[in-house]
């Protein structure tokens, strides 16, 4: 078993086979006298020295590079102690060969073995954005830890999750990768999942660092320009909360930020996120991003793109081999300095001691492949999907009631693929349920009819079917109609400049209504769709997002109303695409908004407000708020202020509420936002229970970043705002002493 050899002897040709470097020096120590062993263990500093003092240059510049299973892949170079880590290995055999090879090496050093393990592994469970509609962040953490432990059970042991990116614009494709558009909400689901994947047996990747969910006109990729200020208030909560709950490494992002490639800004990468948040896992680049540079315009070569990297903070290199290629003669030149590349090489190395990969068995007993979802993953992967889906609107169609005639339009529905997402790690579409299978299965045993008429296919690039789908509506009680965005319209790389329903599902959708009966429309998305006038026609409104492997199940629990929905939006949702970005913590104008006067802040042919607003969503019963109380409203500096709510189900059915806290400074030095999430609280109330909900707000959270990077925390008058989304009504306030 390879362990951080004692000394750095040259490499003992007489060694027991199996054995590198450091197995060798494990079975010289073995040799010493029993007064060895009485000494104190090495602390980690000293087994990391220990490690590094015994690797060449060559192999210390090998722990620095992440090779990935292409064609081109090598296993010399893994032989060789030329690699610290690979990724796109999806095979627990061929796992198992390359960590042997690796160990079996002169330096001995495992490897971290990468994939994304976005939303699951085999098990899809919900992509993050809808996630995070489930304001429970508990939930997310055990999704995590399911999703790891599958993952583990192959040998992979580094997820490139969860994306901390906050995401302000749904033209971004990428913006269902994370938790919304809220710093407060982001970081609680960001702390969740990184915990939920270390408690599972995975490292984790904290991405894309940072603004890169803020690029120009929502397209991937392109830049983004960010006051200092709103950097940190912003869009770095979430990142520090994942480091805070013990992320181990951070990517750098495609993107250039205020004209400064990521991959190769040492404020980002060193200044920032090493100096004012105190991370000290490594840092690892994006897809080939350093090789990128040269596109972007900042070096010439790629050993310049490779030094700047290098200088900036980037301690891997993921897929170029500009490191493995270039810092060899940069640091004979002089341009690098080798002190850089052990710097690099020390964290990567702590971090595999701290993961344990030194003492992980030789060849760890491993699956080839992960089974099918076992009866506990398909439960926990179905009460997650539903507990994600957002109802948006209900004029009395939902539940579905028994007996009735369900007529069900749509392609998207029949086909379980489409609720998956994007990457989808090892799915097989083949484990999905699609929603056609989970309402018929439900409506049989509701004791209703269900017909079937697709109207179109996925992309619905044809109106031959509407006919067919008209008259199966006409004929039924109640049409659920299924619709939304096709698989490669959606994450990465799929940036969308319209936000319609694709193809002409909008068409389907307008002529369904129009024959007379009760709508719903499921919405399977990766974001808020324009779906113009036709929502205010609509009986029912439910947003599934990409459920996942049970995603059928679940959108069947939610209309029957087995499960009473519950989720609330993570996203402002705009009413146009003229609107965006749009985000309710915006910031107040000398012309407030006043539909009598058209110079204020408004459209001339839009509304102003929102289609939904940030936190909305509705449940099968009603809730009502009585009083809030603000447990002493005089906060001192480091003190904390407690407001109590009370919440009523005066419906007849169990609800879930959650019950949320903004805040608004009214009056400070700079202009404030008009309201900020600051705490939040998902409860159960049976019919006619009445609750009252505590929600701490302690003083540090009212602090704010000014432009010169100080935090400020100024005293004064504070507005509480309290209720079930971020248009609560003003509910008291509180005064922060000086």
């Amino acid at each position: 078993m390879p362990r951080p050899r004692l000394t750095a002897s040259p490499p003992n040709r007489n060694r027991p086979p199996g054995l590198g470097r450091a197995g060798a020096g494990l079975a010289a120590l073995l040799l010493l006298a029993p007064a060895a062993f009485a000494q104190a263990p090495p602390s980690e500093d000293e087994r990391v020295e220990r490690i590094l003092g015994g690797l060449s240059l060559a192999e210390r510049i090998g722990q620095l590079d992440l090779v990935a299973n292409s064609p081109s892949f090598s296993r010399d170079r893994i032989a060789a102690g030329a690699a610290g880590g690979v990724l796109a290995f999806t095979n627990g055999r061929d796992i198992a060969d390359v960590q042997a090879l690796a160990r079996r090496a002169p330096s001995g050093i495992p490897l971290l073995v990468g994939l994304d393990v976005l939303h699951g592994l085999r098990t899809q469970y919900p992509l993050p954005l809808g996630e995070a509609a489930s304001f429970d962040p508990d939930l997310a953490r055990e999704v995590a830890r399911a999703a790891a432990r599958e993952a583990a059970a192959i040998g992979i042991n580094w997820t490139f999750a969860p994306m901390a990116d906050l995401a302000r614009d749904p033209r971004w494709g990428r913006m269902v990768e994370g938790f919304g558009e809220d710093p407060h909400l982001g970081a609680a689901f960001t702390a969740a999942r990184v915990r939920g994947f270390r408690e599972g047996g995975l490292a984790v990747t904290l991405k894309h660092f940072a603004g890169y969910g803020a690029a120009i006109g929502g397209r991937d990729y392109d830049s983004a320009s960010i006051g200092p200020g709103e950097l940190v208030d912003a869009y770095l909560p979430p990142f520090a909360a994942g480091i805070g709950a013990g992320a181990e490494s951070v990517m750098s992002a495609f993107h250039a930020l205020d004209r400064v490639p990521a991959t190769a800004s040492r404020f980002l990468l060193t200044d920032t996120l090493r100096g004012r948040l105190g991370f000290s896992g490594f840092v690892v680049s994006d897809w080939l991003a350093i090789d990128q540079l040269r596109d972007h315009g900042v070096a010439a070569t790629g050993a310049e793109a490779a030094r700047l990297a290098l200088a900036a903070g980037v301690d891997m290199d993921m897929a170029s081999g500009l490191y493995a290629k270039h810092l060899p003669d940069e640091i004979a030149a002089g341009r690098v300095p080798e002190a850089a590349v052990a710097e690099a090489a020390r964290r990567i190395v702590r971090t595999k001691l701290r993961m344990g990969l030194f003492e992980a068995p030789t060849s760890p007993p491993v699956l080839d492949a992960p089974p099918p979802p076992s009866p506990n993953d398909r439960a926990l992967a179905r009460r997650a999907a539903a507990e994600s889906m957002v109802l948006l609107r209900n004029e009395g169609a939902l539940p579905l009631a028994p007996g009735r005639r369900i007529a069900l339009v749509g392609g998207i529905a029949a086909d379980a693929k489409e609720l998956v997402g994007p990457h989808a790690a090892l799915v097989r579409y083949e484990d999905g349920v699609s929603i056609l299978e989970g309402l018929r299965r439900r409506a049989e045993s509701a004791g209703a009819s269900l017909s079937f008429s697709p109207g179109c296919d996925v992309g619905c690039g044809s109106d031959a079917g509407f006919a067919a789908a008209v008259a199966t509506a006409e004929a039924a009680d109640v049409v659920v109609a299924v619709m939304g965005e096709p698989l490669e319209l959606t994450g990465e790389a799929a940036s969308r400049a319209y936000l319609t329903l694709p193809g002409r599902q909008a068409e389907l959708l307008d002529r369904l209504v129009g024959a007379g009966k009760p709508v719903v429309l499921v919405l399977v998305a990766s974001r808020p769709v324009e779906l113009g006038r036709v929502v205010d026609r609509l009986a029912g409104l439910l947003m599934a997002w990409f459920p996942g492997t049970e995603g059928g199940n679940a959108v069947a629990d939610l209309l029957f109303g087995d499960v009473s929905p519950s989720a609330r939006l993570p996203v402002t949702w705009p009413r146009t695409i003229g609107q965006v970005p749009l985000f309710y913590d915006r910031l107040p104008t000398g012309r407030p908004p006043d539909p009598r006067n058209r110079f204020t802040l408004r459209y001339v042919d839009e509304e102003f407000t929102p289609l939904f607003p940030f936190g909305f969503g509705l449940g099968y019963g009603r809730v009502a708020y009585g009083p809030v109380r603000i447990d002493d409203p005089v906060v001192p500096r480091g003190g904390s202020a407690v407001v109590r709510a009370t919440v009523s189900n005066v419906g007849p059915r169990p609800v879930s509420e959650v019950v949320q806290l903004y805040v608004r400074q009214p009056v400070a030095r700079i202009s404030r936002p008009l309201r900020q999430l600051k705490s939040f609280r998902k409860v159960v109330l049976a019919p006619g229970e009445t609750a009252s909900v505590a929600l701490a707000l302690p003083a540090d959270a009212l602090a704010y970043t000014d432009g010169t990077g100080a935090r400020v925390l100024e005293p004064g008058r504070y507005e509480i705002f309290v209720g079930g989304a971020s248009d609560a009504p003003l509910a008291g306030t509180i005064e922060l002493q000086p």
